[in-house]
């Protein structure tokens, strides 16, 4: 039986900025966000003794005068336009649950799919019979939130080319306060591999493909062997995430790169030791301190 066995090493110092560890914007439940009573209570908080006071551990938001706090641990509370990724549960008249993080199920509609083909025409009785044809219980999709209903649960929408079933990848679930707001949610890394960072936590990872067919209608899965290559870069990628996720950097395109490039002079299966960790992040960290400054 193999023993992995390791000594005690000398910590590398890394000068990071003074402004990463006093920042005002980040409260603990008790402390005192403002005592003006020009502001409107927000989510999070709560007024004691006429001073707005952080009723959750998060960051400090303003929008004109109403302020809130977000929590850093958080069940996913999903806004119109977030993309998704998530789980089918359940199967349903005219509709699937899906499993996004979220405090409740949430739902997409049989209307708010691509047929397969892309034909436009109301759904009819045969769609609804052949629907676990195009969707059934188990099956991974990327998808955008198209409203929200009252009780807080997600309505989604795939009614575009690059939304639909994912087919071969890796799923790593992380906590939704780490994926950064962008413009796009869809990367395709020039290490070879692509990825979904969904605004719930919940990242795809998968060879990049070649041509798609647009014939499908988001319902074409390449069932092709992945090579060994795309197969360990996705696995670096996810151990990448994974030590990203731990020591609470904020995932985005820029920092996953930084990071598989950091990782690229250690094996695989060491990204996850401790000390590897650690000194992979203070290099992704020190890269981006550069690109800011």
């Amino acid at each position: 039986m193999a023993v992995d066995m390791r000594l005690p090493t000398i910590r590398k110092t890394v000068s990071l900025s003074v402004a990463a560890f006093d920042r005002k914007d980040l409260v603990v439940p008790g402390d005192v966000i403002t005592s003006d009573t020009g502001f409107m209570r927000g989510h999070g908080t709560y007024v004691d003794e006429d001073k707005l006071t952080a009723s959750v551990a998060g960051e400090v938001q303003r929008v004109d005068k109403l302020i809130c706090v977000r929590p850093l641990k958080t069940r996913f509370n999903g806004e119109v336009g977030d993309v998704v990724v998530g789980r089918i549960t359940e199967v349903q008249q005219k509709r699937w649950k899906v499993e996004t993080n979220s405090r409740l199920d949430s739902v997409l509609l049989l209307s708010s799919v691509n047929l397969p083909g892309g034909e436009l025409r109301r759904r009819s009785a045969e769609d609804e019979l052949t629907m676990r044809e195009y969707l059934q219980e188990g099956d991974l999709i990327s998808a955008e939130v198209q409203s929200v209903f009252s009780d807080g649960a997600l309505s989604l929408h795939t009614r575009s080319l690059k939304y639909g079933k994912l087919g071969q990848g890796v799923l790593v679930q992380l906590s939704p306060s780490l994926i950064k707001r962008q413009k796009t949610h869809f990367h395709n890394l020039p290490c070879g591999a692509s990825i979904i960072l969904g605004n719930n936590g919940f990242v795809w990872l998968y060879p990049t493909p070649g041509q798609q067919e647009e014939e499908a209608g988001g319902f074409y899965t390449s069932l092709e062997p992945v090579s060994l290559s795309d197969r360990e870069v996705i696995s670096r990628l996810r151990n990448c995430l994974l030590a990203l996720s731990a020591h609470k950097v904020l995932l985005y395109d820029t920092s996953v790169l930084y990071c598989y490039e950091s990782s690229l002079q250690h094996q695989v299966k060491d990204i996850l030791k401790p000390e590897v960790m650690e000194e992979i992040v203070l290099l992704t960290q020190q890269k981006l301190l550069e690109q800011e400054g």
